[in-house]
């Protein structure tokens, strides 16, 4: 196995805040979640409850990454290290410490993922995978890899070339899925590189042909949000339940040190799942629409704002997906809180209208301000 570590990095139109149209629906969170047991006493860590039913990925990689062991043991052995990283990120993923992007590979949202399970679990938080965490983290866990056959459906699209502009993006009447490989990639939580090198000269474009993917867990928290933090300095977003339980944590790109992210409390005015995204050169002082004028971007995963678009009461602000999981917490954004698809949609399903939305710290730059 030649699995490269590094990052694939899209090409990606400059996102922003923006708000929904007028009529965009609100998503209240489902009933399930709203009765679920209010007694949970932190995050749901149990690595068998969340992922569907599925047999183990008779692939050699697959086998791999569901025998990997604790990474400190496999450090010099590149390859085994990375199997061990795919199988501790897709058990955060289960347990809604969110890793952000499955790559196998290290960085700040793995350790910040590792460290809000060690809170969970009453082990000391380092945020590095040590014997007592793996062992926590792994203990009774279904694999986590699975095969995985492509249907026609899958592939039938369409897919959609996306410009760079946001401007000619305007123009197209969805924002979809650039590949076949991008969705599944995104469908999986998975780093769209890595999906390439479990699955090497693979058409995925092709119905019948099997894939090597991983099982995350399903993108449904236990109960109701009624409570948000975003960590500015940590580039981190923490959703708490009823009495202030702790249910899920998530990297995030926030704001930049040039256009920073609100401060204090503010609130869910609306929820929106599938948004377009308007950009007024009256209300938003950026991007080459200035010139352009206003304008509306269709909705599509690819949209400046992604699949969700959680509104807050802070005017042009909001907690939202976006088209480059990958870049999540490395990149700034124009003040906004950006999540990776997945994360954004299972925030936005379960809070509720109202819910607070508290801003702490200060931005530290990350890198390219992109949203």
């Amino acid at each position: 196995m030649n699995w490269s570590a590094s990052i694939l990095v899209l090409t990606v139109a400059l996102a922003a805040c923006s708000e929904p149209p007028p009529g965009s629906p609100p998503a209240p969170a489902s009933a399930a979640n709203a009765q679920a047991a209010s007694s949970l006493q932190n995050i749901s860590t149990d690595p068998l409850a969340a992922p569907p039913v599925t047999a183990a990925s008779v692939s050699e990689q697959g086998k791999a990454i569901d025998a990997a062991v604790l990474p400190a043991a496999t450090v010099k052995d590149p390859v085994a290290l990375k199997a061990a990283l795919i199988r501790a990120q897709v058990l955060l993923d289960r347990a809604h410490v969110s890793p952000g992007v499955i790559d196998g590979a290290k960085g700040e949202n793995l350790r910040q993922a590792v460290a809000a399970f060690q809170t969970s679990k009453n082990l000391t938080r380092s945020g590095e995978l040590d014997e007592a965490t793996w062992t926590a983290l792994t203990e009774g866990a279904s694999p986590v890899t699975q095969d995985y056959v492509i249907t026609a459906e899958d592939v039938k699209g369409p897919f959609v070339t996306i410009p760079a502009k946001s401007e000619d993006q305007a123009k197209l009447d969805h924002l979809g899925y650039a590949s076949a490989s991008e969705m599944f990639a995104e469908r999986f939580h998975m780093d769209e590189k890595l999906l390439k090198a479990l699955n090497p000269d693979v058409d995925f474009a092709v119905a019948g042909t099997t894939l090597v993917v991983v099982t995350p867990g399903a993108d449904k928290l236990n109960a109701a949000v009624t409570r948000i933090e975003v960590d500015k300095a940590e580039r981190e977003v923490r959703a708490y339940g009823e009495g202030d339980v702790l249910l899920a944590v998530y990297p995030a790109s926030v704001g930049s040190t040039d256009r920073p992210a609100p401060s204090g409390e503010w609130a869910v005015n609306t929820v929106a799942p599938n948004p377009t995204w308007i950009y007024d050169p009256k209300r938003l002082t950026f991007g080459e629409g200035k010139k352009a004028g206003k304008f509306t971007i269709a909705a599509g995963p690819n949209n400046p704002v992604g699949s969700m678009w959680i509104d807050l009461t802070k005017d042009t602000y909001g907690i939202h997906g976006g088209p480059d999981p990958s870049r999540i917490g490395k990149t700034d954004s124009h003040g906004c809180v950006r999540l990776t698809n997945w994360d954004a949609n299972e925030l936005g399903a379960a809070v509720k209208k109202g819910a607070v939305v508290v801003f702490l710290g200060s931005e530290t730059k990350a890198g390219k301000t992109t949203a």
